[in-house]
């Protein structure tokens, strides 16, 4: 796993990083925009990705979207990078199956 991807920030530093407060990334998360990790003593950790997603998340608000458009735009993304990475999988497998189809 990429250090990136390590949910090891608490909340007070992703506050500083992002200049958000503490208040508005709870209502970020209420919202289903981003997803720490909890501790056993219900702290959330977040990682640099989502450090990275906060501050996307803050400068869409402020560009006038709404918490459920800026959930349906990364849903949409999502699904379209499924799409890709199924559709790779599929060339994958039907490469492996027919391996010199491709080949004049």
């Amino acid at each position: 796993m990429s250090y990136k991807h390590k949910k090891v920030i608490t909340i007070g530093i992703v506050s500083e990083l992002t200049g958000l407060s503490e208040r508005q990334i709870r209502y970020y998360e209420e919202r289903r925009l981003i997803e720490p990790e909890r501790t056993r003593g219900g702290t959330r950790k977040f990682s640099f990705t989502d450090v990275e997603k906060l501050v996307e998340i803050a400068n869409q608000m402020e560009d006038g979207l709404q918490t459920a458009e800026i959930r349906r735009l990364e849903q949409k993304a999502q699904q379209q990078k499924d799409a890709k990475v199924r559709d790779q999988m599929i060339r994958g497998q039907l490469n492996a199956a027919f391996p010199n189809r491709n080949k004049s």
